[in-house]
């Protein structure tokens, strides 16, 4: 699967990764953790984020760089963030109960908010 649309970087960076942000943001899900199935195989958790969402969000970095109408500043902001939903999916997956319980998901949130406010 090609995650960079025949449309390009900028239409793709404006429409599609917000998207993908959003979705990702609101399907995660403590419930979809690493785990055994009934049959004693390790299942790796996904934190309830899709592969194709995590697949667009991957390549951010790689096209940040094709975005030269952005400033430094703000590529490195649409990096922070998609790395960041990146990450609060994968510590859901890994260990949901301490992601929520000592607060290392809301400080990722925190991280969230000021590189898109700040």
């Amino acid at each position: 699967m090609d995650p960079l649309p025949a449309h390009g970087t900028g239409s793709w960076l404006r429409e599609d990764l917000p998207e993908s942000i959003e979705r990702a943001t609101s399907c995660l899900d403590p419930q979809d953790c690493d785990r055994m199935d009934p049959g004693g195989v390790m299942v790796n958790g996904m934190g309830g984020l899709d592969a194709e969402t995590r697949s667009k969000l991957v390549f951010v970095p790689c096209a940040v760089q094709d975005a030269p109408w952005l400033t430094p500043d703000q590529q490195i902001r649409i990096v922070a963030v998609t790395l960041l939903v990146t990450g609060a999916a994968r510590l859901l997956a890994e260990d949901p109960g301490t992601a929520i319980t000592t607060g290392e998901l809301s400080r990722m949130w925190a991280l969230v908010d000021h590189a898109i406010g700040a």
